[in-house]
């Protein structure tokens, strides 16, 4: 029996918690006010104060919530939770404190992490929560456990950037890990409905602005680290370390599962205290797997003394499917039913998914939007192909988002494909053809001649197709699951796999 087996549920949903139970989670905090108030819920957002509820001012990237303090405490607010160097407007405590209870404490989303995971009852200690990080594999990694063990007969929960589930039921994903009142509000409806496991993709971004602090883990893992989101940690050092931050925190009972074969691995669990495990498919490991052999439909894999076919193809998915069956196991499931189910697993939506058409064209579609997942995806893609056959590659780059890895973006590309059709992404308030000036930078006057720039996507992808000689593989990467153009604000319908279907359909 695993150590953190579901225990029983209460129907008794919290509506209402007087002020001062709810902040004994917090060890260092300053209260100006009543602390006998009632709590009808708690909201980061301004615009949806009203009476009883608390107010969490948030420092963000685009935004301060202490320039709404004033605001919220004019529509009612009970409680307002607040930074003290971030307040500029000091009257505002003076005027209101005879309504509202101003709470002051050193980091409101730390606290936020911690108020959240009280008011619901801590719904991730009643489960069992693994958290899945690194650059790439993390949707795949997350999504498979969560279909696995819904076939081992669990009801489960699944946190990814592609959806949310509570057992069954989808509710829609706006980020790779939500904010903390919405991540402990999903466990609590999952705990409600009979689920006893849950997995969820841990973001570097999640874990510098503390949206799963209070979260009970069970077990931890990491896929890989390459090149991201220096965007916003600045330095790859800065991004390594958000990663560890992660394993510093997971409890002893907990397990730490890491991917040796990146030589980061070891460093996410220099200070864990968990239960240390690893996986790798070119060292001897904890958990080991090779590839037998490969084509495009699929791969034979040897894992733990063990043969399996899978629908799956490259490297990565090796290494993707590896994890799963470590979990597994690691959370007590039998070898043999384990290793049956992953062998049935099929892809997750929008990474390296096919299409395929007439004469003998193959179009794959892959979420891969960092160097490292796009070599990735060339390189499986390269290694299947037949003497005569081709690679042609449609890429773009992210608006507003990490510019440094544009040129390598490029470069990369350039590298595997015999073809190259550079093409927007989701451009959000760039102009896209200043992204496609920083990917040529990348490339050769004599390169980028070697190749093709269509701005519009839909037409590189039609070109792309146009263009592509019998038995050709398109790779049609970056956007992968998404299924709109995100522009100045507004997401338009744009749909790659839709848009590749009709295409090879009547190609």
């Amino acid at each position: 029996m695993h150590p953190w087996k579901h225990p029983g549920k209460s129907r008794n949903l919290i509506k209402i918690m007087q002020l001062t139970k709810l902040l004994q989670v917090l060890e260092n905090c300053m209260i100006t006010g009543l602390a006998r108030r009632d709590i009808t819920f708690i909201c980061q957002d301004s615009r949806q104060v009203s009476s009883g509820c608390m107010f969490a001012a948030l420092p963000g990237t685009q935004t301060d919530g202490h320039l709404f303090i004033r605001q919220a405490a004019q529509k009612g607010a009970s409680a307002i939770l607040f930074q003290k160097e971030c307040l500029t407007d000091l009257q505002v405590i003076q005027e209101f404190s005879n309504n509202t209870t101003f709470i002051q404490v050193p980091d409101t989303h730390y606290a936020l992490g911690l108020l959240a995971d009280a008011w619901y009852d801590h719904p991730s200690a009643k489960m069992i929560l693994v958290g899945i990080t690194g650059t790439n594999g993390k949707t795949t990694t997350a999504t498979l456990l969560y279909r696995m063990f819904r076939q081992l007969g669990y009801k489960c929960g699944l946190i990814s950037t592609i959806a949310n589930f509570i057992d069954q039921e989808e509710v829609p994903a706006t980020h790779t890990t939500p904010d903390a009142m919405t991540i402990n509000g999903l466990l609590d409806k999952m705990f409600q409905k009979d689920c006893s496991h849950c997995f969820m993709e841990v973001s570097s971004h999640s874990v510098v602005q503390n949206r799963i602090t209070g979260l009970h883990f069970a077990g931890g893992i990491f896929t890989n680290l390459t090149h991201d989101h220096l965007d916003y940690h600045q330095t790859f050092a800065a991004y390594r370390d958000a990663k560890k931050r992660f394993f510093d925190t997971l409890p002893s009972r907990s397990f730490a599962l890491i991917n040796d074969d990146d030589k980061n691995g070891q460093i996410m669990v220099q200070n864990c205290g968990a239960r240390k495990f690893t996986y790798a498919c070119k060292k001897m490991a904890d958990f080991n797997a090779r590839v037998l052999e490969h084509s495009v439909e699929g791969m034979q894999l040897g894992i733990d003394g063990k043969e399996i076919w899978s629908s799956f193809i490259g490297m990565h998915n090796a290494y993707n499917l590896l994890a799963v069956y470590a979990c597994a196991r690691l959370l007590d499931e039998p070898a043999e039913e384990t290793l049956r189910i992953l062998s049935s697993l099929r892809t997750v939506s929008g990474r390296m998914e096919y299409v395929r058409g007439g004469d003998n064209l193959t179009a794959v579609v892959d979420y891969s939007h960092t160097p490292d997942a796009l070599k990735n995806a060339l390189l499986t893609l390269k290694e299947l192909l037949r003497p005569g056959q081709e690679l042609i590659c449609v890429v773009g780059c992210g608006g507003n988002r990490d510019k440094t890895k544009r040129p390598i973006m490029a470069q990369i590309a350039d590298q595997y494909a015999n073809l190259c059709i550079f093409t927007s992404d989701n451009p959000r308030f760039e102009d896209p053809e200043a992204i496609l000036d920083d990917m040529m930078t990348g490339l050769s006057t004599e390169q980028q001649n070697r190749h093709l720039r269509i701005t519009d996507r839909c037409q590189a992808i039609k070109t792309a197709v146009k263009t592509a000689r019998s038995g050709a593989i398109i790779l049609v990467a970056g956007k992968g699951h998404e299924t709109y153009q995100d522009v100045k604000g507004v997401k338009k319908h744009f749909d790659d796999k839709e848009i590749l279907t009709e295409l090879l359909k009547i190609g």
